[in-house]
């Protein structure tokens, strides 16, 4: 399905036009101020995304503001993914779950996607790609039915958000409690991704290097942590938490192949829980999940709802939309061969491979 670029909407009379600017070096925290006080704005709209990804994999950015009046009335934070495996891709948020544009209006908007479609045409990508939870274009092809997120409010009681979770998956939570597990706060991401590699290798996926883990702790500094399950001296469990406004974020982690016998990654999550609680956040957001998969099944246990995921793409002349997920047949061979990968080996050839993906 192709398309014409289109022009920004004109001003209404007696309005100021509408101007995109790409974000300059020192206007981060304005940029970052709009982000927090937009109802949709999101941690992956912040501005310390354009560093984390311009140091950990190299790609060119483009993070677009549009301005009335000198005044920001939409952002789009904007990555080029291209490889020779997986396509040329312009994608709002590269390696995020969300990151679509946020526009107070409809000429706002438009302006942003001008902008995006003139960079699109500019560097060559087969499509654009805006990653939300609600559709911004009724006209623009979808990918529908993939992937869901999963968002609940917390209680500021920690004992209500532990009644709350269903009773077989407390019962793992206690179980966990009963043969000795314990949380820790990880400075270092040694031990995370380390047992993060170990899970995602399991699952056929290829695992981001530890430098990667190490560019976000640093670049979101109090804004992230580390919990790590532990039984005596061994590491069970460990995620990477962001935190946004009121909410908790638990988006890298993942689990040994002993932590099931301990129910580590239960007890994991309901200290990822317990201590967001404990820090005033009212929100749990367990991200996004392939429906399907057992990572959708695991946070339905839990008492989560799916919420549907809208990705709409601009496609460019005979391009389609991607699919490029483990549930695609045209990977499921390398999915297989990649689970009898010795540990080690996946470590080095993983982030060659996953920096590409996006």
């Amino acid at each position: 399905m192709g398309h014409d670029i289109a022009s920004p909407a004109a001003a209404r009379p007696g309005t100021a036009p509408i101007s995109v600017e790409h974000l300059a070096a020192g206007e981060e925290c304005s940029w970052d101020e709009y982000v927090r006080l937009a109802p949709r704005g999101t941690f992956f709209h912040l501005a310390g995304w354009k560093r984390v990804i311009d140091r950990a994999f190299g790609h060119a950015t483009y993070y677009l503001a549009a301005r009335q009046a000198g005044r920001i009335v939409g952002v789009l934070p904007l990555t080029h993914v291209k490889s020779a495996l997986f396509g040329n891709a312009l994608i709002a948020n590269a390696f995020c779950v969300y990151g679509g544009p946020l526009a107070e209006s409809e000429a706002s908007l438009s302006a942003l996607d001008a902008e995006a479609l003139r960079i699109m045409q500019q560097v060559g990508a087969r499509y654009l790609e805006y990653r939300t939870v609600a559709p911004l274009h009724q006209d623009w092809p979808r990918k529908g039915g993939l992937y869901v997120t999963f968002r609940r409010p917390l209680s500021a009681a920690v004992e209500a958000n532990l009644k709350a979770i269903p009773r077989k998956q407390r019962a793992m939570v206690r179980k966990g409690v009963a043969l000795g597990l314990r949380s820790e706060i990880d400075d270092d991401v040694g031990r995370l991704h380390h047992v993060y590699a170990e899970s995602v290798r399991n699952l056929g996926t290829p695992v981001f290097a530890k430098a990667y883990f190490r560019i976000l702790k640093e670049e979101f500094r109090d804004n992230a942590d580390i919990v790590t399950v532990v039984h005596g001296r061994t590491a069970l469990a460990s995620v990477l938490n962001f935190y946004f406004r009121d909410e908790v974020l638990p988006y890298y982690g993942g689990g040994t192949a002993g932590a099931r016998r301990f129910a580590a990654n239960d007890f994991m999550y309901w200290e990822v829980m317990r201590r967001a609680t404990e820090r005033g956040c009212r929100v749990f957001d367990f991200g996004r999940s392939k429906v399907g998969t057992g990572s959708y099944d695991f946070k339905r246990y839990w008492g989560f709802a799916p919420t549907p995921l809208v990705y709409e793409y601009w496609l460019s002349e005979g391009a389609q939309i991607p699919d490029v997920n483990p549930l695609n047949p045209k990977y499921r061979l390398f999915a297989q061969a990649w689970r009898r990968m010795p540990l080690a080996l996946s470590k080095l050839l993983g982030p060659l491979i996953v920096r590409n993906i996006g």
